[in-house]
Formats: structure tokens, sequence, C-alpha cells
């Protein structure tokens, strides 16, 4: 073991044992101090818990690296003192508080709301649990200029996490991101932290909000007769012991359905996540428990949200009647397809309309908006770009929708964040449309690769742990770039744009036109002349470098589509053995 690295983190956790931390914590520490193996007390101490662009996330414990009432302090008195800098002629600041059902995710929330309310700003705190959305809703509603969700989406039930949002209800980007950063890596010292809050600056927000929230969502429904004639459609909704529970049923009876159909093991609000092992909507194991219900009802759809409740998953019966999961893209593309034909169909569009995606999503989704003439933006991926684009759209552009391959879409322009509520209500009201016209949903995913182009997409992810892990992820990139493959799965690459350097080259004639981001990121892709996409990327948060593969195909009918899927499989696995993943 490094006796240097024992030394300075005994030293770190020393500080917290002799400095002014509460009892609890102090007992914790002690502990992992006192014990044999010093492995977690390395892993709580050896950093500080880093507060990057999307705040903080981390497994819950005493120590600088973890997420606890310090960490949590640290970060909301860092954004008190970026918010009293930025606003200091405003008779009163103010935010909004949210909160998922992790286990602290309450004691957090309060917390903040004290730390933010002993600094003299205002604070709207949810009374109990609530969607992330809403709480983006919230922050839009009240006029105020920020807000804090603690939540850690679909990460094991071990972690929590601390989002910070803007005045426009989304993440934040530059330059308040990295000037809250800054701000909280100055809180050197627990003393920093005013934790007194002052009760007469807390207000508690509850249905009365909820109310205004669904009123609004129910403006986005595009065709009442449909759901009129098909309002007992059999819904089977889990909101996988998360925040879901407490909105999308009353969405979905807003939207005028009657038959949502529950699974009541998974309604049980539970930090541990008891039924399944990751409360992930992207996972078929945490979607069991409703397709077996759906088995059990004959259901006509299966809906499942994330703990926090801003990402959908849905399952269907395909053309043998089995139940299958689809993909984030293809849940993507049946909305956009959805949106877009009927806002047509109702005389809405009249050439300042626009979609959105992120630059690993579907090029399909661009084929539906290119052949309908709506204008569409590529963004980079997280949410919060999107909501840039409809920030400076705003007033000029009219927003239909947006979204991306990791199960997150808005329809919506008065939330700034991927919004599963809405969602749920809106793949309701697609299902009973599809109905309406003959269609099961997947018949409906089926005759929109049959009008606009096949497309099948895999995404892997390589990890590499530790340092020498980054190293290699590192290296890679530059492999990547100082040899960009020539052709790939038997088709020459064509074009590669590089978002690191913001230049777009065409290969055959080696020119090089600028890519238009709001900054740049660590991303490479592939266009090969027969339609596949690559992209690379190393993630942000985890120790893994992400490839997306996207192979393009063509069906002229429904009955096409098994071979193309099948010819899609052949294709993706000649890419993963040319790239060696």
């Amino acid at each position: 073991m490094d006796n240097e690295l024992l030394k300075d983190v005994t030293a770190r956790a020393q500080v917290w044992l002799d400095g002014n931390y509460d009892a609890e914590t102090k007992a914790e520490v002690k502990q992992l101090l006192d014990a044999e193996d010093k492995t977690e007390l390395i892993e709580a101490f050896y950093k500080d818990l880093e507060f990057g662009t999307g705040g903080l996330r981390g497994i819950m414990g005493a120590g600088t690296n973890k997420m606890n009432i310090y960490t949590v302090g640290a970060a909301t008195q860092g954004l008190s003192n970026y918010l009293l800098s930025q606003f200091p002629d405003l008779p009163q600041i103010s935010v909004v508080i949210g909160h998922d059902c992790r286990n602290n995710s309450r004691k957090f929330a309060e917390i903040s709301a004290d730390i933010f309310s002993a600094n003299g700003i205002k604070v709207y705190l949810w009374e109990d649990l609530r969607p992330t959305p809403i709480t983006s809703f919230a922050i839009r509603h009240f006029g105020c200029q920020s807000g804090v969700i603690i939540t850690a989406s679909h990460n094991p039930k071990e972690y929590n996490g601390y989002k910070a949002y803007w005045g426009d209800g989304a993440q934040m980007i530059a330059p308040h991101d990295a000037n809250v950063i800054s701000e909280v890596n100055k809180i050197k010292n627990v003393n920093d932290i005013k934790f007194d809050g002052n009760k007469d600056l807390i207000e508690i927000i509850g249905k009365e909000v909820d109310q205004i929230y669904l009123e609004r969502i129910k403006t986005l429904i595009l065709s009442p007769e449909a759901i009129e004639r098909n309002k007992d459609l059999k819904i089977v909704y889990t909101p996988i012991h998360g925040t879901g529970i407490k909105l999308v049923p009353d969405a979905l009876r807003a939207y005028g359905f009657t038959n949502i159909i529950d699974v009541p093991e998974q309604n049980v609000i539970s930090g541990n996540f008891p039924t399944v092992i990751s409360p992930n909507p992207e996972e078929p194991a945490a979607l069991a428990l409703a397709v077996k219900k759906a088995k059990e009802t004959d259901a006509d759809i299966v809906m499942a949200t994330d703990p926090d409740s801003d990402r959908i998953g849905i399952a269907v019966k395909d053309e043998n009647n089995e139940w299958i999961l689809f993909n984030g893209n293809q849940i993507f593309l049946i909305y956009i397809y959805y949106l877009i034909t009927r806002w047509k169909e109702l005389g809405r569009l009249n050439g300042k309309e626009y979609v959105v995606k992120t630059i690993v999503t579907t090029e399909v989704m661009a084929d539906i908006a290119r052949k309908n003439n709506v204008e569409y933006y590529d963004t980079f991926t997280g949410f919060k770009w999107i909501a840039e684009v409809m920030r400076k759209n705003e007033g000029v552009k009219d927003y239909i929708g947006g979204g991306e391959e990791s199960f997150g879409f808005l329809a919506e322009d008065f939330v700034r964040d991927k919004d599963a509520v809405s969602a749920c209500a809106l793949m309701a009201e697609i299902t009973a449309w599809a109905k309406d016209n003959g269609k099961t949903l997947f018949e409906l995913l089926q005759d929109i690769y049959v009008e606009y182009g096949y497309g099948k997409e895999k995404g892997i992810s390589v990890v590499r742990k530790g340092k020498s892990g980054a190293e290699e992820i590192q290296q890679m990139m530059a492999d990547y770039r100082a040899n960009p493959p020539k052709e790939i799965a038997g088709s020459k690459v064509a074009i590669i744009k590089d978002y690191q350097t913001l230049k777009q080259t065409n290969v055959a004639s080696g020119k090089a036109t600028n890519l238009v981001m709001p900054a740049t990121s660590n991303v490479l892709q592939f266009f090969t002349e027969d339609g596949t996409k690559i992209s690379v990327r190393p993630s942000g948060t985890e120790p893994k470098i992400k490839f997306y593969i996207e192979v393009r195909g063509e069906i002229k009918s429904r009955a096409d589509y098994a071979s193309a899927n099948s010819k899609a499989d052949e294709k993706i696995n000649a890419v993963r053995k040319d790239l060696g993943v």
C-alpha cells in the first residue's frame, strides 16, 4: 500500500474527526480510521467529490469523496455565493428544490433549503418527492434564478446526486457551470457553510403546482378524438419505485385514459429498489414485472419511468405477439414521426418549426425532418444542449420536440429537461392514434422505416478502470485521430467529424469545413459511403469509452423488416470486428 497516500487520507479524515461535524459523521469516520483494511478509508478521503458540469454524483457515506450533508452543503454554499454575485440588485433571489425517492434525498433537499435560506435566498421546496421535469417547470413558473434536484437518476441504490439548474429551467452551461464549480471549489472549510436556515424564506409547494403543470401538459394533445375512441386502452405502467408514481398516472388520466394497470410491487416508493437490480428502464429486467402483468391482462403497451421520472422505457408486442422493448432511438422516432405528422395534418407547419436530436442519435430522425421541411438541430449528448437550442430559438421559432437515444424526450417548451411524465401521456396518445388507424405501435414503427429508411443502432461501452485505464482511453482517441479508419465493414469512410477541433473532413477531397457547435467535445464520428455512422466518445462520468454504431438499410414493406434486421445485425458485427470492440 502507498504509505504517502495512507498518510494523506488519514490526515484528511482527522480533519473531519476534529472539525465541526455531527456526531454520526464522526462515528463513521472513526470506524473507517480504526478498520484494519484501509480500502474504504482511502475511497472516502483520497480526493474531493468533484462538482462537475452536471453537479455532484457519488456513493453515499462520510468523507470528502462521498455524497453526504457536507459535500452537498459545500455545493449549495458555492451555488448560493454565485447567485448572490450574479444578482446583486435583485430584491429577492429564489430557487426551487426537488428530490427523488433515494435514501437521504429528502434530507439533502432540506439541508440545501436551509443553506440557501441562510444566505437570504428564497426557497420553493417540494412537500415530497417529485419527478425531475416538474422542478424544471417550477423554476420557470415561479421566475426563479436557479434550482436544485437531488437525484442520481438510474444509478444503483448506493448513489445519490445533486443537479444544478439555471433560471431557464435547464441544467447549466457556460459560463455559469464553470463559474459555479469555481465557487464550490472555494469552500475549503465546513465553517464556511451556513447550515442555520431561515424558515421564513422556505415555502413548501405541492399539489397546486402539480395541477398547473398537468393542465399545461394537456395542451399537448393532438388527437383528442382518437383518445376518446380508445380511452380504455390497456396501459401497464411502473414507476420502478420512483417519483413517476406521483404524476404519471395523473397525466394519463388527465389525457382521458381510464384503464391504467399498475404493478403494485413497484408502486412502493423505495431508495432500495427492492424488485430490481438496476432501476433502469432501458433494461429488460427492470420491466420484467410490468411485462408479466401485460401478458396477464393482454395489455396494449407497457411504460416505465426511471427513479426521477425523466426517462421512459416501453415494451410492445411484435409481429409474433411477443413482448419486446423498443430502444431509445425507436422511441424517439415514434415521437418525432407522430408530432410532425399531426402538426402537418392540423395545418400547424408554417416553416418556423424545428426538432432537436443529439449527434449520437439516429439519422432516420434527420430524414423525417428533411422530408417534411422541418428544420432540425444536432447537439452534443446531454439535455442541457437541447435546452440551449430552445433558449436561442425562444420567441423566434416553434419547438416541436427533442430527444436523445438514452431514452429521454421532451415534447413541450415549458420544461427544459427531458420529461417522462408528458412522454408517457404522449406515448399513450400515439398508441391510441395508431389503434385508430388499425395499427399496433410495432407496426407504426415498421411503417416509419418503410417510408423513411431503416436504421439499427448498437451502443457498446468498453470499460477501462483506474489511472492506466484513463490513459488507455486517451490513447485510443489519439490513435483514432492520428490514423482514422479508411474503411469500415467494407464501406469507405466518406466523412470524419471531430468535435474537439470542430472540423468536418471530406476524406476523398481532403477538404475541411467548420462544425458550428456551442463548445468543443471529445467526440469523433465516422460516416461511411453506405450510410453507417460510428460515434466514439469517452464517458464524462465513468471509466469507459463509448461506441455508438448505426447502420442503414431499406425496407419496401413490413414483411421486409425481419430480413433488414438480420442484415443490420451482420453489419454491426462486421463494424465491431473492424473497430476491435
